[in-house]
């Protein structure tokens, strides 16, 4: 199912590339536009996740980083891995203040994990476990390829639509040029290719809180993790999600604005709505509570950070 929808989404961004071509020049224009989208399908497939690690300038770490708190953030993926049984994903830091974090990559056997210096800073280690388990979760649900090939072309529609202003129009000779439509495209593309991304994402969101929840055995910790996210990329801004936000809807929390209500043009659901979802699990009977043993991330998560 997860592969089905990531070909339909990459039909209806296609399509996407070939209306706004056709604004640009006409027949022509929508042909060269289709194939600059086939072409930008393949590569993105391949390397949307170098391309996204890349834009915010990831640093791949191991146990071997000379920072306690690091080390530990990198045993605690590890083993949270291992215990949701998947391959353990490439690890990495973003050098922002801004708490927040994601994953990227086509498979389970090409992901990657990023946090950013800000939360790792914000958080305890029972919450930074509840957040790189929703990040596995999405890794484990096949999230990750559907999240960052929809940004990456998101992008590129963006792009290709404000190019529109500079060719007046529509060039074919049964249209006449017609600039307001131009104009209007510029607009209306990156919007549709934004409802695209919001298609996927709030149920995607949700669904990762259930399956990271049941990965670190502590939706509470999650929950609370989500209340300082929030509240921090309310007050921190994320300069690179700023230049480039097609990339948003790959954070666990919005970086753009902190917002928390489900509105038309959110890419997440209200963060209200996540703890509160949250909250009930950790109250169901037989639910891991904090302190337990029974945690699989238990010796990741004993103490300080050093």
């Amino acid at each position: 199912m997860s592969h089905l929808r990531t070909y339909i989404l990459l039909a209806a961004l296609t399509a996407l590339f070939g209306v706004v071509g056709y604004a640009i020049g006409g027949s022509g224009g929508m042909l060269l536009a289709l194939a600059f989208a086939a072409a930008s399908n393949i590569f993105t497939y391949w390397n949307a996740d170098k391309i996204v690690l890349r834009l915010y300038r990831a640093e791949a770490v191991d146990r071997s980083h000379s920072s306690g708190v690091v080390r530990r953030y990198v045993e605690i993926v590890e083993r949270l891995a291992d215990s949701a049984g998947l391959p353990r994903p490439k690890i990495t830091i973003i050098d922002s203040d801004q708490p927040n974090a994601f994953a990227t990559g086509r498979n389970p056997e090409n992901a990657a994990v990023a946090a950013t210096t800000g939360l790792l800073r914000m958080l305890n280690e029972d919450e930074i476990a509840g957040v790189m388990a929703h990040e596995l979760a999405h890794i484990k649900n096949r999230d990750t390829l559907t999240m960052t090939v929809t940004a990456t072309i998101a992008g590129a529609i963006t792009t290709l639509a404000n190019f529109a202003i500079f060719f007046g129009g529509n060039r074919d000779s049964n249209n006449g040029g017609n600039i307001i439509a131009t104009l209007a495209m510029m607009f209306l593309a990156p919007l549709a290719a934004a409802l695209v991304q919001m298609a996927i994402s709030r149920g995607r969101e949700y669904e990762a809180d259930r399956v990271g929840a049941d990965i670190s055995g502590r939706p509470q910790a999650l929950a609370s993790a989500l209340a300082k996210i929030s509240h921090g990329a309310a007050r921190i801004p994320n300069e690179t999600a700023e230049r480039h936000p097609e990339t948003g809807q790959l954070m666990i929390v919005n970086p753009l604005s902190g917002r928390g209500a489900d509105n038309l043009f959110s890419t997440h659901p209200s963060t209200e709505n996540r703890i509160d979802r949250l909250m009930a699990m950790a109250s169901l009977d037989g639910m891991p509570r904090r302190g337990d043993a029974a945690s699989p991330i238990e010796a990741a998560s004993r103490g300080p950070w050093g």
